[in-house]
Formats: structure tokens, sequence, C-alpha cells
């Protein structure tokens, strides 16, 4: 991508007014979308992306700077004028950059290039089929196809000099069904750190005809009840509300500032004793995985909390100089215009030892919500809401009609503390994640989970 000796060069550049630590990210990307609306191709868009990202650090003081001219005399100039934001001592130093090799742990077998649009065309045309054809109530589908093909160098003044390439695919499949005025929709969208072979893998006509159910259900589904009631969440997305009630409190971003509810309580019992959370950005194929983050470092099973137990942070380099913490390997950016930050790969509540069978058999009256929808949170309090897709009331232990309409709100540290069942069947739902670094996939996930009051909105 670029030549160790130019790299080397550049970092020089950077550290000329006194810098004590500089980073190069090259990124090269292509990406393909494809949009079908009603079984008809409605939008393909197919891009490249080039360029480069400089870092320079002082202590706890950062400036970054990018640009898509990767020419010799402009990326000097690029790490110069960036340099000039720094007011430090210059140190002569040498700068060893070693070719570090990366050990891939998420094998790619077949890349987006090699494979026709009419085959991928192909794949949105199964899921578009199983789906309308599910329920005469189904109206309406939409199904979105994309691939990304991403390579970085990333060398720093430490002597790091590596590359590494991703590949992500992903299908999303959403079905609508009409009753006169009313719509209801169904949405799954299944992905992964993989080549286009994962699309061979995928039951392609579960998934859309899931959507459909899901769709068809909620069309006769009367409103849901409000107040505070016990509240039962399922698995997969519903990993969502942890991932952004509690997961980006934990990041470095936040707790490094002391803008968190978890900042300082490391130790402390922040959560039920039933409750284990972890992210892993090694898990193979993972939406979220990578082999290497961000600023280059390996990615690694982080045990967030353990027990109820605040056991760690995810910390990137800059944040570990603000919090006098090691790096967890955490660091991650949306491309070469972000500059990276602490970042979740794939965040989930850990398996417990009740199934889900137990967990409605000893409930006697609580909303199910089986999948969750989107919603939004405040990351420094935790308070959130979201949006409950699929639910149903559960009475004297058995699940009973469906409801619609009903929306969680609560705090994620006080519903960590209100778990009082964990289920054994942990799954994985696949989210993009926004946040100061841009937007990047992430899995989130859990097991069934009761909580024991909720605030639940309804009608």
């Amino acid at each position: 991508m670029l030549s160790q000796a130019l790299v080397q060069d550049v970092l020089y550049a950077a550290l000329e007014t006194g810098g004590d630590f500089a980073e190069v990210f090259v990124e090269d990307k292509t990406s393909s979308t494809i949009q079908m609306l009603g079984g008809v191709v409605d939008a393909a868009v197919s891009g490249r992306d080039f360029g480069v990202g400089i870092r320079i650090l002082n202590g706890v003081f950062a400036v970054y700077a990018y640009t898509n001219d990767f020419s010799r005399d402009n990326l000097i100039k690029v790490a110069r004028n960036a340099g000039q934001a720094i007011r430090g001592q210059k140190v002569d130093r040498t700068i060893d950059l070693r070719k570090s090799l990366v050990t891939p742990h998420h094998e790619i077998k077949l890349l987006p290039s090699d494979v026709s649009k009419v085959r991928k065309i192909e794949y949105m045309r199964r899921a578009h089929h199983a789906a309308i054809n599910y329920d005469p109530v189904i109206s309406q589908t939409r199904v979105n196809f994309l691939d990304e093909d991403q390579k970085v160098l990333i060398a720093n003044s430490e002597g790091l000099f590596v590359e590494d390439r991703r590949v992500h695919c992903r299908l999303m499949i959403e079905s609508i069904a009409s009753k006169g005025s009313e719509k209801q929709s169904g949405l799954y969208s299944p992905g992964a750190h993989q080549g286009i072979e994962f699309f061979d893998d995928l039951d392609i006509e579960w998934y859309a005809k899931e959507t459909a159910r899901t769709a068809k259900t909620m069309i006769d589904a009367k409103f849901a009840p409000s107040g505070k009631i016990p509240v039962i969440i399922d698995n997969e997305f519903g990993g969502v509300i942890f991932h952004e009630a509690c997961g980006h409190g934990l990041e470095a971003t936040s707790v490094a500032k002391g803008a968190s509810v978890f900042a300082g309580k490391l130790d402390q019992m922040v959560a039920s004793p039933l409750v284990t959370a972890i992210d892993d950005g090694t898990i193979e194929n993972g939406w979220g995985s990578l082999n290497i983050d961000d600023e280059g470092s390996p990615t690694q099973r982080n045990v967030l909390i353990e027990n109820g137990v605040l056991k760690g942070y995810l910390i990137d380099k800059l944040g570990a100089r603000k919090m006098g913490m090691a790096s967890t390997g955490s660091a991650r950016r949306q491309n070469y215009q972000y500059a990276p930050t602490s970042r979740m790969n794939n965040t989930f509540i850990a398996a417990g030892n009740s199934t889900p069978e137990e967990i409605i058999a000893n409930t006697e009256f609580a909303l199910y919500a089986k999948y969750m929808g989107g919603g939004s949170v405040n990351t420094a309090t935790g308070d959130f809401n979201f949006a409950v897709r699929e639910g149903y009331i559960v009475r004297n232990g058995k699940i009973q009609e469906p409801v619609r309409g009903a929306t969680l709100i609560g705090k994620g540290i006080e519903v960590l503390q209100k778990i009082d069942m964990v289920g054994n069947n942990l799954a994985f739902g696949q989210g993009m994640c926004g946040s100061v670094s841009g937007s990047i996939p992430a899995d989130v996930g859990q097991p069934m989970i009761r909580v024991s009051e909720l605030t639940v909105g309804g009608r």
C-alpha cells in the first residue's frame, strides 16, 4: 500500500515538533451495496476509498489529520502541518519499523470481487420470494445486500508495521404487512466478517420467512399495556440494550472523562451476581471481530463484568494514557477519516443456567420481548428507551397473546441489578454501532434474561 521507507519518513515528519508518538493508518476499501424493493433492484452502488490518517500524541494531547493524496510530498506536508499543533520538545529518536505478520483468525474463502452482481442479486431474490409468498398479508419487501473488502496498513513510531485484510458481508431483509391503514414490519440483518461463502451457508429462506411471520403476527396484535412490570428479553439482538446502555459506558472514551456511571467502580458490584458481560473481538468470523484493532494491537476477549463485579473497561492507546491502564485491543474507527477510539467488537451477556422454558414457566406475569427494535440512549447516564419489535404477554407461566407498540424505558446499570434469571441460549445479532469514531460493525448478544421490573411504555 505504502512503502516502509515512506511511512518511516512520514512518522519522522510528524514528530518534528516534539510529539512522543506518531501513527500512520492507510486504508484501501472497496464496497458494494444493492437495494431491492418489492423484488426489483432499486439501486446499486460500488465504490473505492483510499486514504491515509496521521495521528500524533504528546502525553494525553492528540492531533489527527487525513488525506487521500498519498504522494510523498503531500504526506510529509500533512504530517508536518498536523505537528504544528504540538508544542513539545523534540527528541532525537530512531524509528525502526519491523513488519509484523497477522495471524488470520477469520477465514475468507470467496472475495466479493470474485462474485458477479447477478449472483448477489440471486441471494436477494431468494429472500424476497420467501417473504412475499409467506402470507397474502405481506404487502412489500425490502432487501439490502452489502459487501466490503478493507485492506489496512498500520505503523507507528514504536516500530509497528502491520497489514491486515477485513471482509464483511451482510443481508438486510424486511417484510411489511398491511391491513387497511395499518402497517407492521419484521426485520433481520445477518452479517459476518466472512467472504461471499457466508450467503451460501445462510438459511436465507428461514430469515425471510421469520421477518414475514413477525410482521403478520404484529399486524393482528393489540397494544401493549404500560407500567412497571417484569420483562423477559429474548436472546440475539436483545443484547442491544446492554450494548447501548452499558457497553458505551465501559469505553475509555467515557470512563477517562469521568462521564460514565461505571467510572471509578472497578471491583465493585454493579450488576446482579447472575451477570457476566464480555467483549470479544476474536470470535471466529464474528460480525464485529478483527484480527487486529485499528491501532494494530491484537483483539482479545475482555471480561467487563464477572458475576456482577466490574472487572475492566475497553481501552485504546490514548485512553490508556489518560487512565494509566493498558490497552485492551479495542481501538476502532469507521475509516481513515476518523481517529481511533475505544469501541466494542462483539459484546454480550454470557450464558446462564436456566432454560428459556424454565424462565417462562417461572413467570406469573410479564412482557416478553422476542425481538427488539431501535431506540435511543444517553451513554453518560445509561438512560434508554427501546422499541419492542415483537412482543407477547406472559401469563401464568405461558406465552399468551402478542402485543405491539411496547417501549422499554430504564437506566442500564439499574437494569443490570434487576436481572433475576439468565438463560442458557446465548446468541448474537448484528448491528452498526455509531460513536465518535464513526459507524462500525458490532455484534450484540445475550441469552434470554428476565428483569424483575422495568418501565414499559404502551397504551
